[in-house]
């Protein structure tokens, strides 16, 4: 399988670069046991504080064999220029004062409080960058399957259909991490990652569960913040097998049946062995595949079917060092993102 280059660096790697207190790594590894996108995600500052710059080509220059004797033409290739957006995402965890002077470590209280809201921002977080779509809320960045949501559009080869119709769809996403293909972005100056600050101790007010206003408590305050963005510098890095339907999934049956050829077309594992086919060069990136817990068990029941070698458990590190199992598909990671929806609307 193809492996990360030394430059490339994650969010725990990131994470490590911080300050000794311990605070960001804690919240880091609390972050990526529940979203495993970020045990691959390549994370690379931005060259702006609110957004990223890319310059990609979009034309070859021309190239002419002659003879002796003979001259050629000028030419020269053509680029553009993209901005990438970065969102910006916060919270903030208060706890009772006098909660606090009943533990022995105030710290500890206050990190089992804010769990709950990290997991909301770690769920909202998992879901735009597979979902964010700043056309319809500008306040967050692009994820990856508006990208790649139409037959006809001009990265339309990296788009597979199995051939499912209605509202109980699903998809699996491909994509080859690196500083050069498709990566994570936090703004310049800033670090990568989930921010938290201590507020420390303040009156703040307090709303009873019908929202009335009760008057005001000491509180120890936290304040966190996720800015982050989405880059896909090469969209021939990154591949989208949409349109699964659930329903044949679950029943390896119609599109997903195992049995028969004729599904050739739709079937799961043909259309991701057909996806890895499409990045240009895995030696230049870190490929892995994400996938819901649907349709990851679909493909666990399609292999024992098939008795297929494809299909691997695999054993080896997190980004923090721990030892862990994962699927394998054709030495590729497999990941399950729960964020993935069963009613994706039908790509055409």
């Amino acid at each position: 399988m193809a492996t990360l280059p030394t430059t490339n660096l994650t969010l725990a790697d990131w994470a490590k670069r911080r300050d000794p207190d311990g605070s960001m790594a804690d919240i880091a590894n609390i972050l990526s046991q529940s979203n495993e996108i970020l045990d691959d995600g390549v994370f690379k500052q931005a060259n702006g504080p609110t957004s990223h710059r890319v310059t990609v080509a979009t034309g070859l220059p021309e190239v002419y064999w002659r003879q002796v004797n003979q001259g050629i033409y000028e030419s020269h290739g053509t680029t553009a220029q993209i901005d990438e957006g970065i969102g910006m995402l916060e919270s903030r965890s208060q706890v009772d004062v006098a909660l606090a002077n009943l533990e022995d470590d105030a710290r500890a209280l206050r990190l089992s409080e804010a769990r709950m809201r990290l997991e909301a921002m770690n769920q909202e977080m998992a879901t735009t960058m597979f979902y964010g779509n700043t056309a319809a809320n500008p306040e967050k960045f692009m994820g990856i399957a508006p990208r790649y949501s139409s037959l006809s559009a001009g990265n339309k080869q990296n788009i597979f259909s199995a051939g499912g119709t209605g509202n109980d769809l699903t998809s699996v996403y491909l994509v080859g991490w690196s500083d050069e293909t498709c990566h994570f972005i936090f703004p310049k100056g800033s670090g990568a990652g989930l921010e938290q600050k201590d507020l420390g101790e303040q009156s703040v007010d307090v709303f009873n569960a019908a929202g009335a206003y009760t008057g005001k408590m000491q509180a120890l305050v936290d304040w966190f913040c996720w800015k982050m963005g989405l880059v896909v510098k090469d969209w021939r890095y990154a591949a989208r097998i949409c349109n699964l339907k659930v329903a044949d999934l679950s029943g390896l049956s119609n599109t997903q049946r195992v049995d028969s050829s004729a599904n050739f077309a739709t079937q799961l594992v043909h259309r991701m062995a057909e996806a890895i086919y499409r990045i240009p060069n895995l030696g230049m990136c870190k490929p892995a595949f994400y996938m819901n817990r649907t349709v990851h068990a679909a493909l666990s029941r399609m292999a024992m079917e098939k008795q297929s070698s494809v299909l691997n458990i695999e054993q080896g590190l997190s980004s923090f060092g721990t030892a862990r199992q994962y699927l394998s598909f054709m030495g590729i990671p497999i990941r399950r993102c729960d964020a993935i929806l069963n009613t994706e609307a039908q790509v055409s």
